[in-house]
Order: structure tokens, then C-alpha cells, then sequence
């Protein structure tokens, strides 16, 4: 009885130790394998964004403006053929950072289906940016100007270029003295924004009829002017989103760290997301069809 009941088990053994190995190996291939998809969802949305550079010239002001313009390529596709139009994002370069050291920010906006548009705001042969205590916005007045007049110009001319999508209500996003530039641009042009995205600005108060999301630095060289950000009960009547990051102002460009971006990159998607079902909502980005490149 005992051999019996013994001799089965072992069987049982010689049968089922094969099973545990196919077993194993078959997880490792799974495991490889969804190493691999998540490899290919990444390579496909980088690859998949196409940045192209324009040489624009204002005649009127003769002034030149360089573009970046990123954009997914079936977005792209499909709105060439009429088939969607492209919310617009338009992207403002801090003092001394060129306009195409936000790539971060450019390739965020373009995979989630928006004509994401970098400006080049500044020239060598401009002057120097100056800081005037006392007059408005410490005296740059003239560069929120001349920032806001780039930003009309450069809309203007990719609506010729690019007309599948909707240059009348905007995405502004701004770095710095770019924030500045967003801001001011919103307060002039309320109707042509939807919401508003700062970096860290130090001039031009958070306050409109859009949504504002403003990330801010730890940073004691770089400290906003007073009634530029408001206080937590103003921001929660008027709908002021402002996020401490701990980090420092120079890095919240391409040239900071991959923890600042990525954390920069979640709260931006959850601020978008809240658009709903409206005709600006992004391009929702599952099961990515990329063209080859």
C-alpha cells in the first residue's frame, strides 16, 4: 500500500518538472517581450514626431523668426486629409535659452496630437535684457511687446502653411521671460487663449479668464515680483494651479534633470486632460499608427 501510494508522487514528480521549466521559459519570453512592445511604443512616439525648422521674416517689422514646429506624423496625415484639426501649442524660450532647448516640452505636446510651435523670440543683435525698478514690469514692457507681436506674426504665417489647425484658440507655454511673454500675450489676446503654462516667470501676474498652470523654482536668485503669484485663496477662486517643484529656474529647460521634466510632463497631462470632450481635446494617443520615418 505504501509503494503504492508512494510510487505515484513520484511520477508525478518526473511529469510536472517539465511543466515548472516550460513554465519558466515561457515567462521569460513574455517578459521579453513586454520588454520589448514598451521599447517600440517609445522608439514609435519619438520617431514618429517631426520636427521641422522655418526661417520666417516679418516685412513689416523686418525682423526675422525662426520656428520649430513639432508634429506627429499621422496627426499630420490626417489632418492633411480633413480628417481632424490640430489643437495649437505655442511654445515661448527663456532669456538666453534658444528656442530649441525645449524639445522636452515640444515632443510632449506633439504625442498627444498638437501642432506644437517653438518661437525664436530673440536676436544677437537685440539689447541686452535690462531691469528697471520702478517702471512696469521692471521696464520690459518693450520685449512683452515685441514677444507678443512674434507670436501673432508666426500664427498668422503657419496658418497659410498649416491650416488644419486651430489658430484662434491657443495653448501658451513659457519659460521664464517666454512665461512673461505667454502671460502678457493672454491678457491682450484673452480670446485667443485657452490656458496659460509658466516656467517659472517673474513679471507678469498669474491672472485671467483661462486656466493657468505655473511650475515654480526654489530658487532664491530668481524670486517672482510681488503680486505675480497669488496667494493659495486667490488661486482657488480663479482657477491658479501653482506647483513647487524644489528645483532651480535654469533647469526647467532641456538642460535640466530627467526628474524635473518627467514630473513637469505628469502634470501637464492630468491640467490637459480636464479639456473633456471639446474640439480642442488632444489627439488621444492609444494604439499609436506611426508612418515610418
Amino acid at each position: 500500500m505504501t509503494a503504492e501510494l508512494t510510487n505515484p508522487v513520484a511520477g508525478s514528480d518526473r511529469v510536472h518538472r517539465p511543466r515548472r521549466q516550460v513554465l519558466a521559459v515561457t515567462l521569460g519570453v513574455l517578459a521579453a517581450l513586454i520588454a520589448a512592445l514598451g521599447i517600440t511604443y517609445f522608439a514609435a512616439v519619438h520617431w514618429g514626431i517631426r520636427h521641422e525648422m522655418v526661417l520666417l521674416y516679418d516685412t513689416v517689422r523686418k525682423r526675422p523668426v525662426d520656428v520649430d514646429i513639432a508634429v506627429r506624423r499621422d496627426v499630420q496625415i490626417r489632418a492633411d486629409a480633413g480628417m481632424l484639426t490640430m489643437p495649437v501649442v505655442v511654445i515661448n524660450h527663456g532669456n538666453t535659452v534658444r528656442f530649441t532647448e525645449y524639445s522636452f516640452l515640444s515632443n510632449f505636446f506633439a504625442a498627444r496630437g498638437y501642432l506644437a510651435i517653438s518661437i525664436q523670440h530673440d536676436l544677437s543683435t537685440d539689447a541686452p535684457l535690462m531691469t528697471k525698478p520702478g517702471e512696469l514690469f521692471v521696464g520690459r514692457m518693450p520685449v512683452y511687446q515685441r514677444g507678443a507681436e512674434n507670436i501673432m506674426f508666426v500664427l498668422n504665417e503657419l496658418e497659410k502653411r498649416q491650416p488644419h489647425a486651430n489658430y484662434e484658440h491657443v495653448v501658451l507655454v513659457g519659460h521664464s521671460n517666454g512665461g512673461d511673454i505667454a502671460m502678457y500675450f493672454a491678457k491682450i489676446h484673452p480670446e485667443m487663449v485657452t490656458k496659460v503654462i509658466t516656467l517659472d516667470n517673474l513679471r507678469v501676474p498669474l491672472q485671467g479668464t483661462f486656466k493657468i498652470l505655473s511650475f515654480r523654482s526654489e530658487d532664491p536668485n530668481f524670486v517672482p515680483d510681488p503680486g505675480v503669484v497669488p496667494s493659495p485663496e486667490i488661486c482657488e477662486k480663479t482657477g491658479v494651479t501653482i506647483v513647487d517643484t524644489k528645483f532651480r529656474h535654469t533647469d526647467m529647460s532641456d538642460r535640466g534633470p530627467e526628474t524635473l521634466k518627467t514630473r513637469i510632463e505628469d502634470t501637464l497631462g492630468k491640467f490637459l486632460d480636464d479639456r473633456g470632450n471639446s474640439d480642442l481635446s488632444p489627439v488621444a494617443t492609444d494604439n499609436i499608427a506611426v508612418p515610418d520615418p
